[in-house]
């Protein structure tokens, strides 16, 4: 195990494929807090006045890559994970488990390096350990430190072709489609952050498996799985986008499913960073781009 100190925690996980490397933190969490090249500028943000914090009774954001439940609601989403973790290898894979909280959920992120395919394998796991069966999705939101995130539309089709709709796209209390951060075009759709405007949010049902945030010419590719007949939470999302004056999110959602006792749920990203990239300018030149990238990175 190659334990390192970052921003302030003192005991963290380092991971390595390749030219890339993630940060684990093993004071709170679990948390990925560092992804990017070595040596490199990390694509996440690290909140200042929140680096290094442990034991507080309230949720803290930190920053980076986290393990969440949905739908969103005060307690069992909001629950603080500012504990430490567990940290164990189960084989190749390096597993990141939480304690059991007072709902008698437990986290857990499994993390394997596969340098042959140059990318990570993250798996998320909500335990049930609990007396009843519960209801619930797993959440994976990253929050990056700015730039653009980028997801595919459906592919165009005729009136004639197709009657009816082929994704929801969908709004919180907060969402403006005139928002100037907002791209709309025929084949992506691109949140750009702002460090000097507040939240702004959409949801999507993306069906292809792949979004993207870009920044410091680096593309953090996510890919996602999508379960046909499933049902998603929020209005049937699998993909979220979030961000405000201090980061950008890239979010990811598991179906809907019933956790029995002593049972989990599991969701799926497979992580890759691509470097020396700029973003075409056009819809159809983007298009194009992301969907290639994506086809040469598979889940």
């Amino acid at each position: 195990m190659n334990l390192v100190p970052f921003a302030g925690w003192q005991r963290n996980a380092r991971i390595v494929c390749n030219d890339v490397e993630m940060i684990v933190t093993l004071e709170v969490g679990p948390r990925v807090i560092f992804f990017g090249f070595t040596g490199g500028q990390n694509m996440f943000v690290v909140h200042e006045a929140e680096a290094g914090q442990t034991g507080s009774d309230i949720f803290v954001g930190y920053g980076g890559h986290r393990l969440w439940i949905a739908p969103e609601e005060p307690l069992r989403t909001l629950r603080p994970d500012n504990e430490p973790v567990e940290y164990t290898m189960d084989g190749e894979v390096h597993v990141f488990t939480s304690p059991t909280d007072e709902y008698h959920t437990q986290k857990q992120i499994r993390i394997k390096s596969e340098p042959t395919k140059n990318r990570f394998v993250l798996t998320h796991r909500i335990y049930n350990h609990g007396a009843y069966p519960i209801e619930l999705a797993a959440w994976a939101p990253t929050q990056c430190a700015g730039g653009v995130v980028l997801f595919p539309q459906p592919p165009y089709q005729s009136h004639s072709e197709r009657l009816l709709p082929t994704r929801p796209v969908v709004m919180w209390g907060y969402t403006k489609f005139q928002d100037p951060r907002w791209t709309w075009g025929d084949q992506v759709v691109r949140l750009r952050h702002d460090a000097n405007m507040g939240p702004q949010k959409i949801g999507a049902l993306v069906e292809q498996g792949y979004a993207a945030c870009v920044n410091f010419g680096n593309v953090f590719l996510k890919r996602f799985t999508f379960a046909p007949g499933a049902t998603y939470p929020d209005y049937n999302c699998n993909f979220e986008t979030f961000t405000r004056q201090d980061m950008l999110e890239i979010e990811t959602l598991g179906p809907m499913v019933t956790v029995g006792c002593g049972e989990y749920v599991e969701h799926q990203e497979t992580w890759y960073l691509l470097k020396d990239q700029e973003i075409p300018e056009s819809d159809e030149a983007c298009g194009s781009w992301l969907s290639q990238i994506a086809e040469n990175h598979p889940l």
